[in-house]
């Protein structure tokens, strides 16, 4: 009877210790079936200039670091990199209206395969519900635009 309890405790110490596993940065790489994604989104975003006397940036709730993680979260969640194996720096404007809403995003520059991640990343950022805070000229909301520099990385693998 000693011998099984033993046993059991055995088993039970080895597979408490079989769980911990070394902690890992991967927030810049996912791998799925044959592609493997690295993202950096840059700091600051550009807010583009509207002529005006007192004019306020755009912001979004909770500042642009809260703004960068959910992009890089949805990204990974939602870009469909199997179309396309892209690397190099893009830069995307997000238009806003006057309610802060992102009405639009426009990528550039365009290279082979390009307009598809494209579509991907305004089909990205439209699944962000949360809206930013408008610009305003004299206290009234405007349209406005922001410039967002990302480097992407898309390269494709063979998993066999």
């Amino acid at each position: 009877m000693r011998t099984i309890l033993l046993f059991l405790a055995l088993c039970a110490v080895n597979f408490s210790f079989a769980q911990d596993q070394e902690e890992r940065d991967d927030s810049f790489i996912r791998e799925s079936n044959k592609n493997v994604l690295k993202i950096e989104i840059k700091e600051p975003f550009m807010q583009v200039a509207v002529k005006c006397n007192d004019f306020k940036a755009a912001a979004y709730e909770g500042g642009v670091a809260a703004y960068k993680g959910i992009l890089n979260k949805y990204m990974y969640a939602y870009l469909n990199s199997d179309f396309y194996a892209l690397t190099g720096d893009f830069t995307f404007t997000l238009v806003l209206d006057e309610k802060g809403k992102v009405v639009d995003v426009k990528g550039m520059p365009k290279v082979a395969n390009s307009e598809v991640f494209f579509d991907d990343m305004q089909y990205v950022v439209r699944r962000i519900k949360k809206n930013w805070i408008p610009a305003s000229c004299n206290g009234k909301p405007v349209a406005s635009q922001i410039k967002v520099k990302i480097n992407f990385s898309s390269m494709a693998v063979d998993i066999d």
